[in-house]
């Protein structure tokens, strides 16, 4: 290689580094192995190759060390003194001969494997520097671009650090209707690492994407005064959160709807209109499954004996309807959110038509959303 191919090299590879963010180092350590395989498949040596990349001083040399000899037995290894009289004006026997090889002369062979290792080195370095910057990413909101939508199959392709990342369809809420150009936050959920990339699994349902948005927007929570004890979710339909106060002189409710409901308005607005009922967290069992089937009223709370947790809970006739929900809805948030099985029940021990029908929804509703969850397990495997 000339004075120009030299420099045009050293050139490329600091663009690499810039533009791929991989560390130069690094891109010439696998350059280095990458020649070395070269020229041991092309010249037939072993461990006598002699690699050297200096980018400061602009240098790039290849050789093969050899011992002179006055009969070579092995080619490998070893160069006839005569030979060895156009590398070294005064070869010594016995002493190792520098052989300077051009790049120029690998061959076609030695060319392609220089090639595909190269390459191979720069992509595990630009998987590697994804994983690295992905990791700070879990379990956090971040920005994302839609940047266009799959119309067989729903899914959006987005923009998160200038990556593209898939959000899946059964990923994003019911009423999200993305466009592209749309500017929206998604919870990291994880960092999937195959052999030839890495990407990000990315949500807008899941229930820590709520958490999440309020730490960014109720700073007392932020600064761990105010603390999120659980969090139950129907992505995009409804979601129950429980908080409590370590300073008794903060209204942790108040904290989270902020003033004239400006906190909590914008999380509703990225949520596309999700109702979120905050209700305040109690370490008395009774009182805390109280709240967490409000907007009802509750009368009474029994705790019921026994290992798994369960609890009967009695309304007023009137107020039936409104703690179970549409199709169970406030009773199966309330569950998930205190973990207890509640048995709600009127004060009359009668149950209207409308109420009961409400209840039984409520199992119906639980296999079909098994059902489901299963169903998309089976086609994630597939």
């Amino acid at each position: 290689m000339n004075s120009k191919e030299i420099r045009d090299f050293f050139e490329a590879l600091q663009l690499l580094e810039m533009e791929k963010g991989i560390d130069g180092d690094y891109l010439i350590e696998k350059i280095t192995n990458a020649i070395v395989i070269a020229v041991k498949r092309d010249y037939q040596v072993t461990d006598n190759v002699n690699v050297v990349i200096n980018p400061e001083s602009c240098r790039f040399e290849v050789s093969i060390t050899k011992t002179a000899v006055q009969e070579v037995e092995d080619p490998a290894t070893e160069i006839s003194m005569d030979e060895a009289l156009k590398y070294n004006r005064h070869p010594v026997e016995g002493m190792p001969v520098e052989i300077p090889l051009n790049p120029k002369q690998f061959g076609r062979i030695a060319a392609q494997t220089a090639k595909h290792v190269i390459r191979q080195g720069i992509r595990e370095a630009e998987r590697s520097r994804l994983v690295s910057q992905y990791q700070n990413k879990i379990y956090e909101v971040v920005p994302a671009v839609v940047q266009k939508i799959e119309p067989d199959t729903g899914n959006a392709t987005v923009e998160i650090d200038k990556n593209e990342e898939i959000l899946f369809k059964n990923e994003q809420l019911p009423n999200d209707n993305l466009k592209e150009g749309d500017h929206i936050r998604v919870y990291v959920v994880d960092v999937v690492n195959f052999e030839r990339r890495c990407f990000l699994k990315i949500s807008r349902t899941h229930k820590e994407l709520v958490k999440r948005l309020f730490e960014r927007e109720v700073p007392e929570i932020f600064d761990g005064v105010i603390e999120i004890k659980s969090i139950s979710r129907e992505a995009g339909s409804r979601t129950k959160m429980a908080v409590w106060s370590k300073n008794p002189d903060v209204d942790p409710i108040g904290a989270c709807i902020g003033p004239k409901g400006s906190r909590i308005s914008a999380i509703v607005s990225e949520l596309k209109g999700e109702k979120i009922d905050i209700v305040k967290y109690s370490e008395d069992d009774a009182e805390f499954i109280t709240q967490a089937l409000s907007p009802a009223t509750v009368t009474a709370v029994e705790i019921l004996p026994g290992e798994e947790r369960m609890c009967r809970v009695t309304v007023p006739d009137n107020q039936l309807s409104l703690a179970i929900g549409n199709k169970g809805q406030n009773a199966k948030l309330a569950a998930k959110l205190t973990g207890y099985k509640i048995d709600i029940r009127p004060e009359s021990g009668v149950m209207t038509e409308k109420a009961h029908e409400a209840k039984e929804a409520k199992p119906a509703e639980e296999a079909a959303a098994a059902e489901t969850e299963s169903a998309e397990t089976v086609a994630e495997a597939e």
